[in-house]
Parts: C-alpha cells; structure tokens; sequence
C-alpha cells in the first residue's frame, strides 16, 4: 500500500481532540507563569462577557430602531425606493456618466446629420435619374402603352401623364381591395 505524508496543505478537518492539544500547546508556554495564565483567563472570561453584554444592547436598539421607523410609517420598499433614487441621481452627477452622456450626444448629432445627408444624396440622385433621356424615354413608352390599353379595352380616355396614370391605377387598386366583413354579424358564432 502507498503511504503518503501529511503536510500542512491537507484538508483534513480538525478533531475536537487537536483542537484541545492546540489550546494546551498554548496554554502551557514555558514562557508564562501560572498567575499570567490565570489573569489571560479572566481577562477573557471578562471580554466574554462584555461581547455578550453588547450583543444584547445592539438587539435591543434594532428593535427600537425597527419600532420607530414603524411608527413613522417608514418601511423597507420606502427605504429601497431612496436608496434607488440617490443611487440615480449620484450616478447622474459623475464625471462618468457626464462625460459618457456627452459623447452620446455627439455620436447622435454626427450619426443625424450623416444619415440628412445621406437622404439629400439618394434624392438628388433619384431627380437626376428621373431626369435622365433613359427615364424620359421609359415614361413615354409607358403612357403610350396605358393609352393603347385604355382605348383598346373600351374608352377613349386621354393617355394623361405618367404620374395621373400612376395615382389612377393607385385609387382603382384601393377602391378594389375586399373588406374583412364576410358575414353579418348575426351569422357569427359566439
């Protein structure tokens, strides 16, 4: 079987037995004399004492201080509530958030004024394309094209530029599409 030495790292669990040796290692220091013992002792039974006095005292005040935040009708969500608040408004006033609220700002004045930009670059372009011959051309052959169906299919109307023929075949589409109302409302179940 392998043995293995146990050094200072183990994490075996003290046994009540150790500790007693500990305390009596302790206590038996060759150095301190029987009456230095014994004062040590008292000096601690008498620290005990006075841990265990102030603990009672502490106990005491929370309950009065429990008490009187009662009465004031001061309770934990109130408490939470201001402490939330000027956790908000400290956050506020930091250099951090200042400085973090700033370059936001400017982020979205920059981001702002490159998307106007943007937008007066695409209109200007799409005035120049319908400007262009290419398009003049497209239009013409579009109206004619609606004229001759419009003439073959029944009426003599006027051919019209792109743009009426454009908001007509708009507003007959419109005027075309069903409604939701498919049954009366007393054909619907309850």
């Amino acid at each position: 079987m392998e043995t293995r030495q146990q050094g200072f790292l183990d994490s075996e669990p003290l046994r009540e037995a150790d500790e007693d040796l500990a305390s009596e290692v302790n206590l038996n220091n060759p150095s301190m004399t029987e009456e230095e013992r014994e004062e040590i002792q008292q000096e601690l039974i008498k620290l005990e004492e006075e841990i265990s006095t102030l603990k009672q005292v502490l106990s005491s005040k929370e309950r009065q201080h429990a008490e009187l935040k009662q009465k004031l009708g001061m309770t934990s969500l109130n408490e939470l509530r201001n402490n939330l608040s000027r956790g908000w408004h400290d956050m506020q006033t930091s250099t951090a958030y200042k400085k973090t609220s700033e370059t936001l700002s400017t982020a979205g004045q920059k981001t702002s004024a490159a998307f106007s930009t943007l937008g007066s670059a695409i209109t200007r372009k799409l005035g120049d394309m319908r400007n262009s011959p290419s398009f003049k051309s497209f239009e013409e052959k579009v109206e004619t094209t609606v004229s001759t169906i419009k003439t073959k299919v029944g009426g003599t109307g006027t051919g019209g530029s792109f743009e009426e023929v454009l908001s007509s075949a708009a507003n007959a589409s419109s005027q075309d599409t069903p409604t939701n109302n498919l049954t009366d409302d007393s054909e619907r179940p309850c």
